[in-house]
C-alpha cells in the first residue's frame, strides 16, 4: 500500500511538472466526454419526453392509415393527417360501453407557426401527461365562448401574450396573408402551465370555432361574395362534420386490445385504432439507426481525445528517459515504472472525464431554459443515471488501456539506455 501511495504522489508530481502541456490533453478528453454524455443525456431525455407526452390515453382513433402518422400529428402536431374521421364515428365511439372519456382533436389551422388544436373542454380534465400529471392553468380558463382561446406555455411566452389579448387565426400554415381568418378574431382566455410537452405549443379553441371560422370557407379559400360576421355565426350549425383523431380513455385497461380489435373492423367507417405506447416503440425502432450513428461519432471522437494523450505521453518519454532511468536505478522495477506512466494515464483521463461531467452539468444548467423554450425539450440538470455511468466507466477504462501502450514503451527502456551520455 506505501508502494502503491508513493507511485500515486510520484505521479501526481511528475503530472505538475508537466500541466502545461496535459492541461491540454485533459481538455481535449474533457470535450470529448462532455459531447459522449451530452449525446446519451439529448437521447434519454428526447425519448422520455416523447414516451411522457401523452399518459393515461389507452388508444388513439382516426381515420385508417399509418398508425406512426397518427401518433405524430394527434400527439405532437408533427406532419399532416392522411385524413379524418367522421363526427359520427367519434360519437359512437364515446358511446361504447368500454369507453370512459374520450377527447376529440381537430388540427388544420396555425398561428405564427404553431398548431390550432380544436376539441373539448374535457381535454383540460382529462389529459394527462408525465405518469397522469394533469394540466393546469397558469392564469385564466378554459374557453367558454366561440372566439376564446386558450394558449400553450411556449406560445404565450414568445408571443408575450396575456389574458385578453386579441389574436388572429391562419388557415393551414398561414403563409399567406390571404390564409388569415383576419375577420373573426379570437381572445386570449387562459394560459397553460408548462407542461414540457407539445402542448406548449398549441393553442386551444372549441370545435364550435373551428367550424365558425371556416362557414364561409371552401375548398381552403374564402367563398367569393359571401361574409359571416361573428356575431352571426350562431345563426349556423356548429357541430363538427369531421374530427382529426379522438384520443379514448377505457373503463379497464385489459380491454385495450379488444377495443383496438373491434374498431379497427367498423362496418361503418376505415378507421384504425392506435396505442400510443406501441407507436412511440415503432417510432424509436426507426430512429435506432440514428441513435447508433451519433453514439459511434460519440465514441470517435472520445477515441481522438485518448489518442491526444497516448501521443503526448510517448513524445514526453524521450525527455524522461533519465527520470525513469534514475528511478530504476534507485531500486524501482520495471513493473514500477509500468504502474507508474499508467497511473499518470488514468489520473490524466479521470481529471478530462470529471471535468466534462462538469462541462455537461453547466451547459445543461445554462441552456436548458433556452431548449425548453425554444424546442420544447426538457433536460433536466440531474444526477448521472446508470447509462451515464457506465459510459464514464468505459472511458476510465479506455484511458486505462491507452496508457498501457506508453508504459509498455517506457518498460522496454533499458538502464543502460537512460544512463547513456550520449541521450
Amino acid at each position: 500500500m506505501k508502494r502503491w501511495r508513493f507511485l500515486l504522489g510520484l505521479a501526481c508530481s511528475s503530472a505538475w511538472n508537466r500541466r502545461g502541456t496535459l492541461c491540454l490533453v485533459v481538455f481535449s478528453i474533457a470535450l470529448s466526454t462532455t459531447l459522449l454524455l451530452g449525446m446519451e443525456r439529448v437521447r434519454t431525455q428526447v425519448r422520455e419526453n416523447f414516451m411522457q407526452s401523452v399518459s393515461g390515453t389507452d388508444l388513439i382513433v382516426g381515420a385508417r392509415g399509418s398508425e406512426l402518422q397518427l401518433l405524430l400529428y394527434a400527439v405532437f402536431h408533427m406532419g399532416k393527417a392522411s385524413n379524418n374521421m367522421g363526427w359520427d364515428s367519434a360519437q359512437r365511439i364515446a358511446q361504447r360501453k368500454d369507453v370512459a372519456w374520450t377527447i376529440p382533436v381537430s388540427l388544420g389551422d396555425s398561428h405564427k407557426g404553431f398548431a390550432v388544436v380544436a376539441t373539448t373542454t374535457d381535454f383540460f380534465t382529462r389529459y394527462q401527461y408525465r405518469r397522469h400529471a394533469a394540466l393546469q392553468f397558469a392564469t385564466g380558463r378554459p374557453f367558454e365562448g366561440i372566439f376564446d382561446v386558450v394558449l400553450g406555455a411556449e406560445v404565450a411566452a414568445r408571443e408575450h401574450y396575456k389574458p385578453g389579448d386579441r389574436i388572429v387565426l391562419s388557415h393551414g400554415d398561414g403563409n399567406s396573408l390571404l390564409a388569415q381568418h383576419a375577420d373573426k378574431p379570437f381572445t386570449v382566455c387562459g394560459i397553460l402551465a408548462h407542461t414540457g410537452t407539445p402542448v406548449d405549443r398549441g393553442l386551444y379553441i372549441s370545435l364550435a370555432a373551428m367550424e365558425a371560422i371556416h362557414i364561409d370557407w371552401q375548398g381552403g379559400a374564402p367563398v367569393p361574395g359571401f361574409h359571416v360576421r361573428p356575431d352571426q355565426v350562431t345563426k349556423f350549425n356548429l357541430t363538427p362534420k369531421n374530427v382529426t383523431a379522438v384520443l379514448v380513455g377505457l373503463k379497464s385497461r385489459s380491454r385495450v386490445f379488444a377495443a383496438q380489435r373491434e374498431i379497427n373492423a367498423d362496418q361503418q367507417e376505415a378507421l384504425m385504432g392506435v396505442m400510443p405506447g406501441v407507436a412511440l416503440d415503432q417510432l424509436w425502432t426507426l430512429l435506432r439507426s440514428g441513435e447508433n450513428a451519433l453514439r459511434v461519432l460519440s465514441w470517435l471522437v472520445t477515441a481522438a481525445g485518448l489518442a491526444g494523450l497516448v501521443a503526448t505521453i510517448l513524445a514526453g518519454l524521450g525527455e524522461r528517459r533519465r527520470e525513469l532511468a534514475v528511478l530504476r536505478a534507485a531500486g524501482a522495477s520495471p513493473w514500477d515504472i509500468v504502474a507508474l506512466l499508467s497511473l499518470e494515464s488514468l489520473l490524466l483521463v479521470l481529471a478530462g472525464a470529471l471535468t466534462g461531467a462538469a462541462f455537461m452539468a453547466a451547459l445543461l444548467l445554462v441552456f436548458s431554459p433556452m431548449l425548453a423554450s425554444v424546442y420544447g425539450l426538457s433536460l433536466a440538470l440531474t444526477c448521472p443515471t446508470a447509462a451515464e455511468w457506465q459510459l464514464l466507466a468505459g472511458i476510465l477504462a479506455a484511458g486505462f488501456l491507452a496508457g498501457l501502450i506508453p508504459a509498455w514503451r517506457a518498460y522496454r527502456i533499458s538502464l543502460a539506455d537512460g544512463l547513456n551520455a550520449s541521450t
